[in-house]
């Protein structure tokens, strides 16, 4: 907000620019990509409707999981170029921060 104006005339002018915003309840945020997924726990969730769009603004405690096919994926690549045991697959991808090149090479 900006300093000085007081909440009621923010919202004021917020609706007469044809802004909205709303504040959800919300216990637990998850960000899905095709590689990872991102939880924000402990949000604070801000819904923002402007000029026929409706935004986002979160903000909390975030931490970032790999999906699990994708390991899988990965402990399956390297057992087939390697002929390593599936605990050997997974020891290399962990000791090279998930990182497939690196883990094929630390097991050739």
């Amino acid at each position: 907000m900006m300093p000085g104006l007081d909440p009621k005339k923010m919202n004021s002018l917020m609706k007469q620019m044809g802004m909205s915003q709303e504040e959800i309840n919300a216990e637990r945020v998850i960000i899905e990509t095709s590689e990872k997924r991102i939880i924000i726990t402990d949000p604070s969730v801000i819904k923002i409707k402007m000029q026929g769009q409706t935004n986002f603004q979160i903000s909390g405690n975030i931490t970032e999981e790999e999906k699990e096919n994708n390991l899988d994926e990965d402990i399956k690549t390297l057992i087939e170029k390697t002929s390593c045991t599936e605990e050997e697959a997974r020891r290399a991808l962990s000791e090279n921060n998930r990182d497939l090149t690196e883990a094929l090479l630390s097991l050739s």
